[in-house]
């Protein structure tokens, strides 16, 4: 297959996402692109702490995680009603 099919057949199957699926999948290539110009950033991360890193975007990806908006919600009430 020539790259310019690939494309063609990206182009297609992206352009029929809903718009949930287009978010994920921009989403998704968007992590991709950046791993393969972030090597770097592990430079310096022990091991420990790059299995912590992704145990929790494991979570993340699980569905564990909670939205910044209740968290902060919670912060506010404890401490501007404390």
């Amino acid at each position: 297959m020539s790259t310019e099919e690939i494309k063609l057949m990206i182009f297609r199957q992206v352009d029929a996402l809903d718009t949930t699926q287009l978010n994920e999948f921009y989403g998704i290539m968007q992590n991709y692109l950046k791993s393969k110009h972030d090597i770097d950033e592990w430079i310096g991360v022990s091991k420990e702490e790059q299995d912590c890193i992704e145990d929790a975007l494991q979570e993340l990806n699980d569905g564990k995680g909670v939205p910044h908006e209740e968290v902060m919600g919670k912060l506010r009430k404890k401490h501007l009603h404390a």
